[in-house]
């Protein structure tokens, strides 16, 4: 028996004369699917509209099964309403990447599959998808568990430069790439129906036209629709996309303690405080949760960005934090009592680009959620981070200037 199943089923098999008739995305049909216990295993059915290539795999710490299509339109159905097993935990779906949607399912013990099927209807192209999962032992599941070998799967598709990025001089447009927090099967901090993956987009949205009517920025994105974005491709797409500087936009919320305000936090081995630890694990995590497989990456920060970094990028990126917070609080725009801070935050970890992470507030706090659903307040946010940018671009050129001299 097979221990890791990576399936790739072409969906024009058996789909017979009325071929032609389908297209666009599958639809899951809630009604006739269903996670459930079979005796001691765990069964997953799928019915959807036509078959789609897809692959799956499970993956370690903490114990999940991870669906992949190509691609699945999951509609507005509650991912909880599949699950009927005593064996899984939570199911969430959503987009992965470009093309491609994703299940993820956490097991309440260690399962392998034992046998995957897609089995397509030649009469009407519908698809019937089972994956049975059988009880293994710990060590097992952990030898059987990891994602398949697919170099580049995560990556933009001409890899990243080898060379460093050059320093910004002043003179053409200043590039920032823009990073809306979280997306697609991550949906980040959810409260009073505001859910901070969309908030994040569309404000990233507001910043970029406010950006290009100030003039003097070029301004890429990356992500410009609802997908997941792992942070080591966040990461690879500023430098393919010839960013000067990155700005990471999140609104999160807290479980313990107040946190209210704007914050800029900085990359940094170890956290300025407990809290900013928390978040930047809350962060991370988002990457594990979504099914993202870290077993054997490399830690960046220790070899790189120690070396790189912190000699000339990390004060560009310290300058960069107290312009945008400067440039904020000219517009009575709440500010945190602490608004500068830092901790391990993987999306800030490019060597060469200066990189800011940016709480725009708190959805655990009440002033803040109801300021971020203000067209008005965001307004003055982003007209903050204009004016933070342009101080930032003006003082960052100088600085050039003097190292060339």
């Amino acid at each position: 028996m097979i221990s890791r199943i990576l399936a790739l089923v072409a969906c024009c098999l058996g789909l017979g004369a009325g071929a032609e008739e389908f297209s666009g995305l599958a639809r899951l049909d809630v009604a006739t699917s269903a996670i459930t216990d079979r005796g001691r295993s765990v069964v997953v059915a799928l019915k959807l509209s036509q078959g789609v290539p897809y692959r799956a795999f499970t993956l370690d710490d903490p114990r999940r099964l991870i669906l992949d299509f190509r691609e699945v339109d999951w509609g507005d159905m509650a991912p909880r309403e599949l699950d009927r097993s005593e064996r899984v935990s939570n199911v969430r779906v959503g987009g992965f990447r470009p093309g491609w949607s994703r299940m993820v399912i956490d097991l309440e013990g260690p399962f392998v599959m034992q046998t995957t099927a897609l089995n397509v209807s030649a009469e009407d192209g519908s698809a019937d998808l089972e994956v049975v999962l059988r009880q293994a032992m710990p060590e097992d599941f952990a030898a059987a568990s990891g994602a398949p070998d697919l170099p580049g799967w995560d990556l933009p598709k001409d890899g990243t430069p080898a060379t460093t990025t050059p320093r910004h001089s002043g003179e053409g447009p200043l590039r920032l790439v823009l990073d809306p927090g979280h997306g697609g099967i991550d949906p980040g901090a959810e409260k009073g129906g505001v859910v901070e993956k969309d908030l994040m987009l569309s404000f990233a949205r507001e910043l970029k036209e406010a950006l290009i009517r100030a003039g003097g920025f070029e301004v890429v994105m990356t992500r410009d629709d609802d997908r997941f974005v792992s942070l080591e491709r966040r990461v690879a797409l500023a430098h393919q996309l010839g960013g000067d500087l990155m700005i990471s936009l999140h609104a999160d919320s807290v479980t313990e303690g107040q946190a209210t305000g704007v914050t800029a936090y900085l990359l940094s081995e170890s956290a300025s405080d407990k809290a900013s630890a928390a978040l930047a694990e809350r962060h991370d995590r988002g990457d594990i949760l979504s099914g993202v497989d870290l077993r054997g990456t490399d830690d960046v920060v220790a070899d790189i960005l120690i070396d790189l970094a912190r000699q000339e990028t990390q004060p560009r990126a310290r300058l960069l934090s107290e312009a945008l917070i400067l440039g904020i609080g000219e517009y009575d725009v709440p500010i945190n009592s602490r608004p500068i801070r830092s901790a391990g935050f993987s999306v800030l970890k490019s060597p060469d680009i200066p990189s800011v992470l940016l709480e725009l507030g708190f959805l655990s706090s009440p002033r803040d959620l109801e300021n971020l659903k203000d067209a008005d307040w965001r307004r003055d946010l982003a007209q903050g981070i204009v004016k933070g940018l342009q101080a930032w671009s003006i003082a960052d050129a100088a600085a050039a200037e003097l190292v060339r001299q």
